[in-house]
């Protein structure tokens, strides 16, 4: 069950979630973006595994239950607003779905008019 004094300082989009981002606590490389409810970040903070709400299955999953590739929590902020999750987290294995290190491995894009 989460704190209600963290409770009170969430502010969720309308579907009552909140954009987490998940980094690798040692080397600081952001891993993905999941999505987390109260209850996840609940489950999450009670449990140093990292929990979150699937919007395509419509269920909790805890990261790495059937791929082994785990997120052992070590740090749990809200932004200035209450409206963004940072997970600072332990990796074991690749953090995306797709078998990436993580889920913007590969995926760049470049600006056409880069700044110096």
């Amino acid at each position: 069950m989460l704190d209600p004094a963290v409770a009170d300082r969430l502010r969720t989009n309308a579907d009552g979630l909140l954009p987490v981002v998940v980094q690798e606590h040692t080397t600081r490389e952001v891993l993905m973006l999941a999505w987390m409810n109260a209850e996840a970040l609940g489950r999450t903070l009670d449990t140093g595994r990292a929990t979150y709400w699937s919007r395509s299955r419509n269920e909790y999953w805890v990261k790495g239950e059937t791929s082994g590739h785990v997120q052992h929590v070590r740090r749990v902020s809200l932004d200035c607003d209450g409206d963004t999750v940072l997970l600072e987290v332990d990796q074991t294995g690749p953090a995306c779905h797709t078998n990436t290190e993580t889920c913007f491995t590969g995926r760049e894009i470049h600006a056409r008019h880069p700044q110096p």
